[in-house]
């Protein structure tokens, strides 16, 4: 048995990746800095590392660097893309960053953003994905709410460094369920039996009707059919799950506490539930404030 949250401090949109023996995990800038980072051996007790991203390049600043996620490419070679503001247009792009050691120090030398499309209102929220063949893809989506658009999910394959976009750049989902509300983000993709399921979120972060979805995918870059309802969502425990990610059998995503309505976004709590299959159909445990289950 274990408690949730694992981590009870501010930790927005959390990924986790697992080297050797140990976890790292990276969040949404906060107390720790630029890209918060925690590790642990058992996805439970999480210790305090720091900021992986400790500078910036010099078309961005600090205070909006949000969503990190890390590729592993070798022992020795992390990537590490992440949101930030383009000073220039003033909206909200993809950065990209290299690290010889999982914790960082992470070093983005771009001149320029990876990704950034302001005309539809900038890039966010972009993860990558490497399928059993080898190659690499790149997650994201279009911040078209920001400028009152349609939110897409896009995808484009990656080259094997992980540095540049190649080939074409592919629209998978949009909002169009009642509970996604004004948007989908947050894509995360999972390869199972030769099919490919893309997890994602909906509705507004800071409310309770935030929630995460699915939807099956014949390919990385499509056509993708929704569940319908959503997979995960606000329970007596936490409101607002979001920004899932999948580690094994586990579910690892934010929420905030239900006693608080409204609550600042800063209130987001690293959460685990457990993940569970029936063909090609998921299921994930509601959040629970005591867990009975083992990681």
């Amino acid at each position: 048995m274990f408690s949730n949250p694992v981590y009870d401090g501010s930790f927005a949109d959390p990924q986790v990746i697992a080297v050797g023996n140990e976890y790292y995990a990276f969040a949404t800038n906060g107390p720790l800095g630029n890209v918060q980072t925690l590790t642990s051996t058992d996805l439970v007790s999480w210790q305090q590392v720091g900021d992986a991203l400790p500078s910036l390049p010099d078309w961005t600043a600090p205070g909006k660097v949000w969503a990190p996620e890390v590729a592993v490419h070798a022992a020795d070679r992390y990537v590490m893309y992440y949101t930030t503001r383009d000073l220039a247009s003033g909206h909200q792009c993809i950065g990209v960053a290299v690290a010889s050691a999982p914790q960082g120090p992470y070093v983005d030398k771009s001149p320029r953003p990876f990704i950034s499309q302001v005309d539809e209102g900038g890039s966010i929220d972009a993860s990558p994905f490497q399928d059993s063949t080898g190659r690499r893809w790149l997650y994201w989506k279009n911040d078209g709410n920001a400028i009152d658009v349609d939110t897409w999910i896009y995808v484009s394959e990656l080259t094997a460094d992980g540095l540049t976009l190649t080939g074409e750049v592919h629209r998978l989902i949009k909002q169009d369920l009642p509970w996604e509300g004004n948007l989908v983000e947050a894509p995360y993709m999972v390869e199972r039996n030769g099919k490919f399921h893309l997890f994602y979120s909906g509705n507004a972060f800071d409310k309770p009707t935030y929630a995460i979805g699915h939807a099956l995918c014949v390919t990385p870059t499509g056509p993708c059919t929704k569940s319908g309802d959503p997979i995960l969502s606000t329970s007596p425990d936490a409101a607002g799950p979001g920004h899932n990610m999948v580690l094994g059998n586990w579910f690892v995503y934010h929420a905030w506490d239900p006693t608080q309505p409204g609550t600042d976004p800063k209130g987001r709590t690293m959460w685990l539930s457990q993940l569970t299959w029936d063909g090609d159909t998921p299921t994930v445990q509601p959040p629970l404030a005591r867990n009975p289950l083992d990681p």
